[in-house]
């Protein structure tokens, strides 16, 4: 089992939600905290999660889930509401990084995401939640790259290949429907000739007979 399929089974679905999207991130900069018994800088793993419920009404979260060297346990962290969530910062517009900060209400975090590609792969997700199911006021994306926010995202991606592909399998039954009704056409001409050259020898049958 994956490391995110074990948090959405360990940390969400028994809360009866879904997980949508998770990263794995490091603080850009160390975060002045007291000594805590669970121990100090560097010894636990830190995920950034999106999730959804299952039932309606539906509430998405962002949740903060860690995970503390030599237990195979996730934690619950901190937790926010979509609508708590006020910006997504990409950092650099101009390339994949895998540097972001999220901006709530109450916290600001500067990321490091373990690769570029799961930081572009949560924002695109994120984005796409965001402007689903905020019903307060959608946070705001800055410093992203425009594919993050739609066009060439996976999501409109995975869309565009769904329509795609019924769009051909339709096309297909079209073409399938059309050779058929010609075949059943050139069937019943065929058939009608038979009639036609049996009605014709039977006359002429009958004309030497007299």
């Amino acid at each position: 089992m994956s490391t995110k399929s074990a948090i959405n089974k360990e940390v969400f679905v028994p809360h009866d939600e879904k997980m949508l999207a998770a990263v794995q991130v490091k603080r850009r900069t160390k975060k002045k905290i007291p000594f805590l018994a669970t121990g100090g800088q560097g010894d636990y793993y830190t995920f950034i999660c999106v999730s959804v419920t299952n039932k309606k009404p539906l509430h998405v979260s962002i949740t903060k889930v860690k995970q503390f060297q030599g237990s195979s346990a996730f934690v619950k962290r901190s937790q926010w509401t979509i609508d708590q969530l006020r910006q997504v910062n990409g950092i650099d517009p101009s390339k994949d990084c895998p540097e972001f900060d999220l901006t709530f209400d109450n916290a600001f975090d500067q990321w490091v995401a373990s690769s570029a590609g799961e930081k572009c792969t949560f924002i695109q997700i994120l984005h796409h939640t965001c402007q689903r199911y905020s019903s307060v006021r959608k946070p705001e994306f800055v410093n992203c790259q425009s594919k993050l926010l739609g066009g060439n995202s996976i999501l409109h991606s995975a869309a565009d290949s769904v329509t795609s592909a019924v769009q051909k399998a339709s096309q297909a039954l079209n073409e399938r429907g059309e050779r058929l009704g010609r075949a059943e056409e050139r069937t019943a001409d065929m058939m009608n000739s038979a009639e036609q050259f049996a009605v014709t020898a039977h006359k002429l049958a009958m004309k030497h007979k007299c």
